[in-house]
């Protein structure tokens, strides 16, 4: 469907069931579920699917390691809860979306044989809290065998390490799918529209009026339920609905570094579960690269939150502790921060010891927020979201949830190990067609043929397995409207490799004219657009090479 039939849409003469505001791993999850129910629903995104905190996670797909141990040295059953329902809604995610997400071992070395005991119990209890849903059984490795699986790490005084499996995927792309499975399913899932006013009868809210970012039309839109998804920003349209309403969130920055690969073995990360103020750090294997994070600090709330020279170097810090050969900042491709939406507790001292809980409530005007949470438990979350909104806006489902076991776009028919046989038919480089397959799934051959056909199988980077044919394949089914839609969330090269980015633009920026019909003025300041996105996202060089 295309920018324009979606907008139709919006603007018909109709009330929805719900309109649900924020497309991120929320928002997009209770879409889906919504929609899967038999609900007509519309979603708007004031910028892009995952533009925010859901595609800047640290990409893992996990229980919660630090939560366990919070949950059994404190009693905590919240926080032992939490870890349960992660492990179980791994599985599902890992199932239902096998192209994007896939088990990856992480090795932690322990500096004692009470550690070591210590952190294989914990992580056994992991193991047997997944249940059928496990990925793998943890186990323990003397240091010889630890330094063999993973040459580049510094042991130091280390007796060994020990090994465990969590799950590991492509975020933003996660989100664009689940919002395109739930237009599968009839929703109307639109970015880049904002909500600038909500409407109310007989003090109840019915609608909101809508404003597409791009045209700078507005209009409203009429809907039986409204749902606050919007991750960090939450309390700002909680105050749209009541100027008085209190806060709910903490908000925290996480910051993220990509760095070439070789600092990790290619199918082994690192987990540092205890750094000097608490944190826990991973550096994983992803997209070819290494991501290393993540920071945890308390910070106000801004649209593109923009990474801190500070933390870089504290985690370059970290990185150095660990591998053989310190980093520095010139090692950095990318850096990259997000904000969580940490449900607010009086009586914790930091944002590291909130849990990531989600919390749902409903105004008295009638809008219902969703918040908290983390990208895991997106499913759950906007299951609960479902079933509350059903009792809140009186919508008689007669429909139960059906996500637990719903395979997303790209995985319907998808058979691992396809990409070989996909490679042959339209005999491509091997190594594209693996590319092309953990991104699109089933969905490759299309990719492929449109590839053949339009003469669009040229890389856009000699140094990356992406074409042409996935740019206009993203403007025509993927709802991407702006470069940076396409080079960051679509593909995932801005969230990698800055500068291989920007030599990219050009080429992607020419197909994307040709889809939308751009002049030269307008290909220009998309360009422009993108190298000012990522500008912040470039580390400021080490002084020595200054």
């Amino acid at each position: 469907m295309s920018r324009r039939q979606i907008l139709e849409r919006l603007q018909a003469d109709k009330t929805f069931d719900l309109l649900i505001v924020g497309g991120g791993a929320t928002g997009c999850g209770v879409a889906l579920d919504a929609a899967t129910r038999g609900l007509d629903v519309a979603l708007v995104e004031r910028d892009d699917f995952a533009q925010g905190t859901s595609s800047k996670s640290t990409k893992l797909v996990h229980g919660g390691v630090r939560y366990l141990e919070k949950a059994i040295l404190k009693a905590d059953k919240e926080q032992f809860a939490l870890v349960h329902e992660g492990l179980r809604e791994r599985g599902y995610l890992l199932r239902n979306a096998p192209h994007l997400a896939h088990p990856v071992q992480l090795m932690t070395p322990v500096d004692s044989w009470k550690d070591a005991a210590y952190l294989f119990a914990g992580l056994t209890m992991y193991d047997l809290l997944a249940g059928r849903l496990g990925l793998g059984h943890s186990r323990f490795v003397t240091r010889s065998k630890a330094q063999r699986l993973f040459p580049t790490l510094r042991l130091g005084k280390a007796k060994g390490a020990v090994l465990y499996y969590d799950g590991q995927f492509n975020d933003a792309r996660m989100a664009v799918t689940l919002a395109r499975t739930a237009a599968l399913h009839g929703a109307t899932c639109a970015n880049h529209v904002e909500v600038i006013d909500l409407v109310r009868e007989n003090g109840r809210l019915c609608g909101a009026v809508l404003r597409d970012v791009n045209s700078g039309e507005t209009w409203q839109v009429r809907a039986r339920g409204i749902i606050n998804a919007t991750g960090p920003f939450s309390d700002g349209l909680r105050r749209m609905d009541d100027q008085n309403a209190c806060d709910i969130l903490k908000v925290s920055s996480g910051i993220h570094l990509v760095i070439d690969p070789g600092h990790t073995p290619p199918h082994l990360g690192l987990m540092v579960p205890r750094t000097d103020d608490g944190r826990v750090l991973f550096m994983i294997p992803w997209q070819g690269h290494v991501v290393f994070g993540t920071t945890d600090e308390p910070v106000d709330i801004s649209r593109d939150p923009v990474p801190t020279q500070e933390d870089i170097d504290y985690l370059l810090n970290y990185a150095g502790r660990y591998l053989s050969r310190p980093l520095s900042r010139d090692d950095v491709r990318a850096a990259w921060c997000g904000l969580r939406p940490l449900v607010f507790e009086a009586d914790k001292s930091c944002t590291q010891e909130l849990a990531r809980t989600h919390v749902i409530e409903v105004s008295p005007g009638g809008l219902l927020t969703i918040t908290g949470g983390k990208w895991t438990s997106y499913r759950r979350m906007a299951e609960d979201t479902i079933d509350r909104a059903d009792a809140a806006f009186e919508l008689g489902l007669q429909r139960p949830c059906v996500t637990r076991d719903l395979r997303v776009i790209g995985s319907r028919g998808f058979v691992r190990g396809a990409h070989a046989e996909m490679a042959r038919d339209f005999g491509v480089d091997p190594a594209l067609a693996r590319g092309l397959f953990e991104l699109h799934g089933d969905e490759t051959p299309l990719i492929l043929t449109l590839a053949r056909e339009e003469g669009l199988m040229d890389r856009l980077h000699p140094a990356h397995n992406y074409i042409g044919a996935q740019v206009a394949f993203a403007v025509r089914h993927e709802m991407a409207v702006h470069l940076t839609d396409v080079m960051v969330r679509r593909l995932p090269l801005g969230l990698v490799d800055v500068q291989h980015t920007l030599e990219a633009s050009a080429p992607a920026a020419d197909i994307m004219a040709q889809e939308l019909g751009w002049d030269a003025a307008t290909r220009q300041r998309e360009m422009e657009a993108l190298a000012a996105y990522l500008a912040a996202w470039r580390p400021a060089p080490d002084a020595a090479t200054t």
